[in-house]
């Protein structure tokens, strides 16, 4: 689906469905320089089973028009705008690492609008380190590589993805190598400048639920414990196989996850 926002194309996969205000919906956020595509099976899950889903991509990402935004609280108002244009009241916002953080700064922002969020992969504060913060603005292809090879468990290089065939290091070098020069840099550098997340968890008042991945070395389970215990209604799974990409390398757990959080 294609939404023009302030004269450019956004776009949102929705499974195949048009989408009814009746419907509850899901808004699923992808990560630094990624894209829908990331939740293939979480987003066709909840668009065949009564759901209104909007898979997005965020502006300069996957099919969506740029410029990249670069703030977090810029996605969050963005992610708003594509529910206002679609006529939808409220939802659940689930994120993954930087759209982990824009799903708590929409709640914080709009919670109204909210009526629960998932957060996986995530930790606050959200720090990159100098060297990835370096290679991306120089568009050098080892910012790519460390983004894919710290983003799993190193079990993935050894024939590790659930889905025979495929390969994770090739499917997230083939997302990055899409992007326009700078866009990850943007998202890397709204990730490590996020202040606000302490302040935002304290204004959620829906639940939340947090997807971990034992074996995540970007965002290790112990770097979200604060930020779980400042909401009120917060649950954790945590699970043990996964590592950064918790959609990929577990997809069935997360999705297990997921169901049972929102049934």
């Amino acid at each position: 689906m294609n939404v023009a926002l302030a004269g450019r194309k956004a776009f949102a996969y929705t499974a195949a469905h048009d989408v009814d205000p009746a419907l509850r919906t899901v808004v699923f956020v992808h990560g630094a320089g990624l894209d829908h595509s990331w939740w293939g099976l979480q987003s066709r899950y909840f668009g065949y089973h009564g759901w209104n889903v909007l898979a997005v991509d965020l502006p300069a990402h996957g099919r969506s028009e740029g410029p990249a935004l670069t703030t977090i609280g810029e996605m969050a108002d963005w992610v708003k705008s594509v529910l206002d244009e679609k006529k939808i009241k409220s939802c659940v916002v689930v994120g993954h690492s930087m759209g982990a953080l824009v799903a708590l700064e929409f709640a914080a922002r709009y919670p109204d609008s909210t009526e629960k969020i998932a957060l996986i992969g995530t930790a606050y504060p959200m720090k990159v380190s100098e060297a990835f913060l370096d290679a991306a603005r120089r568009n050098d292809q080892a910012a790519y590589d460390m983004e894919t090879i710290w983003g799993h468990a190193a079990q993935v290089p050894l024939a590790g993805n659930p889905n025979p065939g495929m390969w994770m290091y090739g499917d997230t070098l083939a997302r990055l190598a899409r992007l326009a020069p700078g866009v990850l840099h943007a998202d890397l550098a709204a990730c490590n400048a996020y202040a606000g997340g302490m302040a935002a968890a304290a204004k959620v008042k829906c639940p939340a639920l947090f997807v971990l991945g034992a074996r995540d070395v970007m965002t290790p389970p112990r770097a979200a414990q604060e930020l779980a215990k400042a909401i009120a209604q917060a649950k954790t799974v945590t699970i043990g196989s996964s590592g950064h990409s918790l959609m990929a390398e577990a997809p069935d757990a997360t999705l297990d996850a997921l169901i049972t959080f929102l049934a």
